[in-house]
């Protein structure tokens, strides 16, 4: 298993969340949207040049800023 922030994953690959790098108010966001450690989460697309990343947690798509985005660690599988 490696541990990559979502920027890094590949489209459709999924991962455990296993860190959440921010504040108060950046865990509460992320809390209410349903990503917290432990969840499993699959990265759907992203944009190019610091683009949105576009993820699923259960049966919702979020679209989080790339700031967002690279705070958020996950462990995938090595060779996906």
């Amino acid at each position: 298993m490696k541990r990559v922030d979502l920027t890094q994953m590949k489209e459709g690959e999924e991962g455990k969340v296993v860190e959440l790098r921010g504040g108060y108010g950046f865990l509460k966001r992320l809390q209410v949207l349903g990503v917290k450690e432990g969840k499993i989460i699959k990265k759907i697309s992203h944009q190019l040049f610091r683009g949105p990343v576009v993820i699923q947690t259960g049966n919702t798509q979020i679209a989080l800023g790339f700031g967002m985005a690279k705070k958020i660690i996950v462990e995938v599988k090595e060779g996906d």
